[in-house]
């Protein structure tokens, strides 16, 4: 049987999954560089990530799109790599490389057999050091985010709620943007102002470089002093955004008629704590009792008991400053949007009125204990946790104690915490139907 397997079916009984414990060291350069280095030796496998605290959230209003645009402009070259072999050298390595852009942060990677360690620490010093921004460069990558734009967001279907939600949900905080921006932004921007934005963010003491896998420590601490000494610490302060956004006071209710879709659907919106606060943690509780698997209460009452939905089910965006809570569903045919929204309005009222049963809460904090155990597995994602918990949360221990977190929830929190943030007055409801 699969070790997957056995997880699973020790979660099923209710067995206490116990994590593997995450050693790690950390330090800081003197140009503000923050290092993470996990030894594990079990596999000849190791993954170096640097994660830049830039995102969305930090762009100009007139100017969104450019922290996703730079993760892909980063991959263009540098002043020692020439255009478009950054990824043959990790290729012809045996490596992978790859990254992902949030409201929040930016995130590169490459997991390499461990004998090739010294060249991923080249390659992101490279990317911090010498990254070549020039008109080529830019113009090359404006397309590609362009039709990335066009086939992920304009040609596909419900793509748009995401921003469709946002812009209403937030009217003063960057979060009221998606993170691919605006093409007419991107459009407009000159050579100069990419510039500014790459030696104002893309520098180290806005960065986190972890190093997760079958390393030797002292020579790794060579080398992270060889190639990431000598890059100058960014000339200006990296301020973060410090917008208060009030709740809405009244619901939302909008429609949107889409031309990619056609089954009708309806997207409810919540704004939840921001991740570090433990209310965020009592909110993900909430949606996995919600809506994790087919044995949840939104899938068994509204799509196998009710029909009145082909899929129906929740999902959360956690964020630095805040998060969001969706709730969802594909509308079955011959059945009402109106039935469908009270059915969703009547498994969020019982959660917030009727305490879970002891069993109930035992079953999903095992799936939790599952998630935990699971989710660092792999050295890239060891890398992104470590990195993560730094940056967000300053504490980097929480790869091995935030199960303690969730262990901590009371049925009375859940309650609670339901009752603070699931209130109509600050929510939006978008109703999508096809567009003839």
């Amino acid at each position: 049987m699969k070790k997957i397997m056995l997880f699973a079916f020790f979660a099923t009984i209710g067995v206490s999954l116990q994590a593997q414990h995450i050693k790690f060291e950390e330090y800081t350069l003197d140009n503000g560089l923050h290092i993470i280095l996990h030894k594990d030796n079990t596999a000849p496998v190791v993954a170096v990530s640097v994660s830049y605290h830039v995102g969305s959230k930090n762009e100009d209003s007139t100017r969104t799109g450019f922290a996703h645009f730079f993760e892909h402009l980063l991959f263009e070259g540098t002043e020692n790599i020439k255009r478009g072999e950054y990824f043959k050298y990790v290729e012809e390595n045996g490596g992978m490389v790859n990254a992902n852009t949030t409201q929040d942060r930016t995130h590169y990677f490459e997991v390499f057999p461990s004998n090739k360690l010294e060249l991923g620490l080249w390659l992101e010093s490279e990317r911090m050091m010498h990254a070549k921004i020039d008109t080529i460069g830019v113009e090359t990558q404006r397309k590609v985010v362009k039709e990335e734009k066009r086939t992920n967001y304009d040609n596909a279907g419900y793509a748009s709620f995401r921003g469709e939600t946002a812009k209403r949900l937030f009217k003063k905080h960057p979060y009221r943007w998606t993170t691919i921006g605006s093409m007419e932004h991107l459009s407009e921007a000159q050579l100069g102002e990419f510039l500014e934005f790459y030696h104002t963010y893309y520098v180290p003491n806005n960065a986190v470089l972890t190093i997760a896998g079958d390393i030797d420590i002292v020579q790794t601490k060579k080398w992270v002093k060889d190639y990431f000494g000598p890059i100058h610490k960014g000339k200006g302060t990296v301020n973060q955004p410090n917008i208060k956004e009030p709740f809405l006071t009244a619901e939302v209710v909008d429609t949107i008629y889409d031309p990619n879709i056609q089954i009708p659907a309806i997207f409810i919106t919540y704004r939840t704590p921001k991740q570090t606060d433990k209310d965020a943690y009592i909110m993900s509780f909430i949606n996995d009792v919600l809506s994790n698997g087919a044995s949840s209460r939104i899938h068994k009452q509204i799509v196998e008991k009710d029909q009145l939905a082909m899929q129906s089910a929740s999902f959360m965006q956690p964020g630095e400053d805040y998060g969001r809570i969706t709730f969802f569903g594909l509308l079955n045919q011959g059945k009402d949007m109106d039935d469908l929204l009270n059915a969703i309005d009547k498994q969020i009222e019982i959660m917030k009125t009727t305490l879970i049963s002891q069993k109930e809460y035992d079953k999903e904090m095992n799936q939790l204990e599952l998630s935990f155990v699971s989710k660092n597995r792999k050295m890239q994602g060891v890398g992104e946790s470590l990195s993560d918990y730094f940056l967000y949360f300053h504490n980097t221990d929480l790869i091995n104690t935030e199960i303690d977190l969730y262990r901590s929830i009371t049925k009375a929190d859940i309650e609670r915490v339901a009752n603070e943030y699931l209130k109509k007055e600050r929510r939006v409801v978008l109703y999508y139907y096809p567009k003839k």
